[in-house]
């Protein structure tokens, strides 16, 4: 007679020499036993995963005592490995459940993982039920777990009991806390808006660093309405014109709007939730959902928007409220050519040269430096080869290696500055000679300006020779002169 074959048992995860975060002390399967784990194997650089993040947190609320999320970081990029970075993200992505670090992917090779994000599911027996690759839909993934533990409710194995979560962790007490794009303010007076995505708030700076107003309460959430009350998630991108700051709400996958003179937040694009779907020709900007838009530019009344989660460039018409795709097939890759097959792989940072001929970006999963030929209606590539093609190399460009760059900016048709993430690093592209370079190599600095770079994410030149960093992980706001050779720390 057919029988099923016995569930093979989980590789132990409690492992010597892999680290821990947000436990006390390893937990071992043994110790698990009677609660349905589910095991995460993600990178904090993968666009998926980051967008994972709220299916499980509904599974670790609406599950407290039954089942258990463990994610275990399993590094692509080189920075990936450094656990100081690691913990840097699961405290910018506000994640509570015991995350193990595993740079050298033993336990990704013990349960024979592929692709990230995994998930793999242990029973309550400590046996693999299953495993599943993607990312998951919230209502799905509950949907399966509430199966699961119906499967084996009566069966004498669950034992459910509370696991303590860690506290979320606050954010910096500084005026900033993981800041994302910096842009300068249309207008005569100069005024800086930065994406202040650790506090949930869009922050005006004036040209000395000194604070002048914020708009979102700081509380995380989706709400549109006055500065005090208005509420973002996470923001990253910035763009404005004269009566509106645009900004890419990363978290809340949407395009918000603020009116400069009111203070006044609405919501121009993005439904709430995120697009799994594509991007196609032309839809209602207020009824598309998107997909962790994280960074915008402006182009006369044309909102340009980099949707990471869909590995596109689209575009809002201000005038007609349209939405259309810009540039991207949705397969994530390096491939150029006619925008609508070309291939972008989690597009991150947009900056337009002078005439608006090219829309450069920063092609994260590709350590790529790329651009939108506006006349051609090309995809061209400046440097960068593959998916897992990175490193730290200066020289002809085209042989030049980024990782992970996330920002860039138009020092003039000449020159572009990058904020080469997880290299800590800015550096200077040479588009006339071919070459690139570190930008401040040898520049003088003071205090704790010194420290690298903490991956940086946005950049803007304001003019040839200054430029203001978002010094994500450090918090603040790095001012370079180039004429004077020196570094400092704007604001903090």
């Amino acid at each position: 007679m057919p029988f099923a074959p016995p569930a093979p048992a989980a590789p132990e995860i409690a492992r010597p020499g892999l680290e821990w975060l947000n436990a006390s002390t390893p937990l071992s399967l043994a110790a698990l036993r009677g609660k349905l784990v589910l095991l995460d194997f993600w990178t904090f650089c993968c666009i998926n995963c980051i967008q994972s993040l709220p299916a499980l947190q509904k599974v670790e609320e609406t599950f407290s005592e039954e089942a258990v999320v463990i994610g275990v970081h399993s590094p692509k990029f080189a920075a990936e490995k450094d656990a100081r970075n690691l913990r840097a993200a699961v405290a910018r992505y506000g994640i509570r459940h015991p995350v193990i670090h595993d740079p050298e992917l033993i336990l990704w090779r013990a349960y024979a993982v592929h692709a990230w994000p995994t998930l793999v599911f242990v029973g309550p027996d400590g046996t693999v039920l299953g495993v599943t690759s993607g990312e998951p839909e919230a209502l799905d993934l509950l949907n399966t777990v509430r199966e699961i533990l119906e499967n084996h409710d009566g069966k004498d194995v669950l034992k459910p009991s509370p696991l303590s979560r860690a506290a979320a962790r606050p954010a910096s007490a500084g005026l900033l806390s993981f800041p994302g794009k910096i842009k300068l303010l249309p207008g005569g007076e100069k005024i800086w808006a930065v994406a202040d995505s650790g506090h949930h708030q869009i922050a005006l700076f004036d040209d000395g660093g000194n604070p002048l107003r914020r708009y979102g309460s700081g509380g995380k959430g989706r709400g549109d309405g006055a500065a005090s009350v208005a509420r973002f998630n996470a923001p990253q991108g910035l763009a404005a014109d004269h009566r509106f700051i645009y900004v890419a709400d990363t978290g809340n996958h949407a395009i918000r709007r603020i009116d400069r003179a009111s203070g006044e937040v609405s919501t121009l694009a993005g439904t709430g939730g995120r697009g799994m779907l594509l991007l196609n020709r032309f839809e209602k900007a207020g009824e598309r959902a998107l997909a962790s838009p994280w960074d915008l530019a402006l182009r006369d009344n044309i909102l340009f928007f980099a949707n990471a989660g869909t590995h596109q460039i689209g575009a809002v018409d201000l005038d007609t409220g349209l939405l259309r795709v810009i540039a991207g097939s949705g397969d994530e890759n390096i491939v150029d050519g006619p925008v609508l097959r070309a291939a972008l792989a989690q597009p991150s940072g947009l900056a337009f040269n002078a005439d608006f001929s090219r829309l450069y970006f920063a092609d994260s999963e590709t350590s790529a430096l790329r651009y939108v030929d506006m006349k051609a209606g090309e995809v061209r590539t400046l440097a960068g080869t593959g998916l897992f093609d990175f490193g730290h190399h200066n020289g002809p460009l085209k042989k030049s290696l980024f990782q992970h760059p996330l920002g860039l900016a138009v020092v003039n048709e000449k020159h572009l500055a990058v904020a080469d993430s997880y290299n800590g690093a800015l550096r200077l592209v040479d588009l006339e000679k071919e070459e690139t370079a570190d930008l401040d190599e040898g520049f003088s600095c003071a205090g704790a300006v010194c420290l690298p770079y903490g991956e940086p994410a946005g950049v803007w030149a304001d003019g040839e020779n200054r430029l203001l960093v978002s010094d994500t992980n450090n918090h603040r706001i790095a001012e370079i002169d180039r004429a004077a050779r020196t570094v400092r720390t704007w604001t903090q």
